[in-house]
């Protein structure tokens, strides 16, 4: 069965409501079908997206899993398709250059601005890179406060953040 013929032999029932999804919505649906379920070919990849409402060529499917970072890998089921770690951790980090302002800190925390309404996303990445020296974050609008694990760990930290925002090893 190829990606064309593929929807007339679809047995389970998909929504009715057609719906234009964009690249983002599709490429989040990818990655929460490849984190769900054990998915093989993009074939199979292909029916997913399908019965989620997305449509999708071979050649898209490719483009979608080359930027997102997902590779075939050898588990003790078979071959299954996976995100690697690494390539999802440096898109976040080039995400994050775009989003921040400025990063500023004083005797207990570190303060971040960020564009407008973009505090909750920044922190979410902050978070999801699991920085030693950050107990935890709360996020505004368009600013977070960054709790340290130590105080005196803050100008280690600051220069850490700024690592990763300018995606080069600070001096």
């Amino acid at each position: 069965m190829n990606f064309i013929t593929m929807a007339a032999n679809l047995n389970e029932p998909i929504n009715s409501i057609s719906v234009t999804m964009g690249k983002a919505e599709r490429q989040l649906a990818i990655k929460e079908i490849i984190a769900t379920k054990d998915i093989a070919s993009q074939e199979e990849l292909a029916k997913e997206l399908w019965r989620r409402g997305f449509e999708a060529n071979q050649a898209t499917l490719s483009r979608d899993m080359k930027e997102l970072g997902i590779a075939k890998v050898i588990t003790a089921e078979g071959a299954r398709y996976q995100l690697q770690p690494d390539h999802e951790a440096q898109r976040l980090k080039t995400l994050l250059a775009y989003e921040i302002e400025t990063i500023q800190a004083n005797d207990c925390l570190v303060i971040i601005k960020t564009l407008r309404g973009r505090a909750s996303g920044v922190a979410e990445i902050l978070d999801q890179l699991a920085i030693p020296d950050i107990l935890g974050t709360i996020a505004g609008d368009n600013t977070i406060f960054i709790a340290p694990t130590s105080s005196k760990k803050i100008p280690a930290l600051v220069k850490r953040i700024k690592e990763i925002v300018l995606q080069t090893e600070a001096k």
